[in-house]
């Protein structure tokens, strides 16, 4: 009998904190205050955006391309003599 009660006290635990936070999560109250946090961050992201510096660019010309045709110093490596024994 007692085992039961206790279930039933369980249970009934569970279930109010389930209802009780499923109340307070879609209540307006909560809506509002939510969306208002929302609105206050990105007003102060906004804010702190327009006081970032702005850095100019010095990476001009750094990266020098080479064509494929200037390739002198080529090996032709070959698989199969990797492979093979050097004695």
């Amino acid at each position: 009998m007692s085992k039961e009660i206790k279930y039933f006290v369980y249970s009934l635990v569970v279930f109010f904190f389930v209802f009780f936070s499923i109340k307070h999560y879609l209540s307006d109250e909560n809506k509002k205050k939510t969306f208002r946090s929302l609105t206050s961050t990105e007003k102060n992201l906004f804010i702190l955006e327009q006081k970032l510096p702005f850095i100019a660019t010095d990476t001009e010309d750094i990266v020098m391309y080479l064509s494929n045709d200037d390739s002198t110093n080529k090996k032709n490596y070959s698989f199969w003599n990797l492979l093979k024994r050097e004695n």
